[in-house]
């Protein structure tokens, strides 16, 4: 009987066998007819797909390399104007022949250089007491750099000190504060947004940046913080 039992179970499970070659078999043929009858459309899908990736790199070949090198000229042109005391030179944007920092921007803004010359062209408008151009500029760029972006918002919260909205230059000075990684650009831009609380009769702010000065940042501070508290209660 037991003999018999296992027969049957090689007998059952040498059908199913077959039956699974067979599924296969159909699958198989499925997926033939599907690719005779949509070997048109995937074609040119995956054509699309190609070139799709051979566009890019082409763009990136072609297009971006050529604009960052052209960037870069005018940027590095401007900087040495900069650097030699050229204000006005160095910002630009009045002629071709000088595009400055701002040309710079206006035509290659897609770039991380374009972009850089716009935060360059910020400062210098802030210097020129344009303070509301220098924030527009200000507020266009961005970087993957922590330290810069948090410079970028301290030089956006003194633009709008200049254009004397000290809640906003606040709430700004607040994100560079906690913007940058590096600990002397955090306890520059906290100790300057507990001055400018304090000044604004925000005590309960103020404190609580001189607060964090003592904690964290002593090394920097020479135990000021500490005058700066005491100040929040009585001024």
């Amino acid at each position: 009987m037991a003999k018999l039992t296992k027969n049957a179970q090689h007998e059952q499970e040498g059908k199913e066998t077959v039956e699974f070659f067979k599924d296969l078999d159909r699958e198989a043929l499925n997926t033939e007819r599907f690719l005779e009858k949509y070997s048109k459309p995937l074609g040119i899908v995956f054509g699309a797909l190609v070139l799709g990736v051979l566009g890019f790199f082409a763009y990136q070949q072609f297009i971006v390399a050529p604009k960052n090198v052209e960037a870069m000229k005018t940027f590095l042109s401007a900087q040495k104007n900069l650097m030699e005391g050229k204000d006005k030179e160095a910002l630009g944007g009045k002629s071709a022949a000088n595009p400055g920092f701002v040309g710079t921007y206006n035509d290659y803004s897609s770039t991380n250089i374009g972009k850089l010359a716009g935060y360059n062209a910020g400062l210098l408008k802030f210097k020129e007491g344009k303070f509301q151009e220098a924030y527009d500029l200000l507020d266009q760029f961005s970087s993957d750099n922590k330290t810069l972006m948090a410079m970028k918002y301290g030089a956006m919260a003194d633009a709008k000190s200049g254009l004397n909205k000290n809640d906003e230059a606040l709430s700004l000075l607040d994100k560079a504060s906690s913007a940058s990684d590096d600990p002397y650009t955090t306890y520059y831009f906290t100790r300057k947004a507990g001055i400018l609380a304090l000044g604004l009769k925000k005590n309960a702010d103020a404190k609580k940046y001189f607060s964090a000065i003592d904690e964290k940042y002593q090394d920097y501070d020479n135990g000021m913080s500490d005058s700066y508290i005491e100040m929040t209660k009585y001024y």
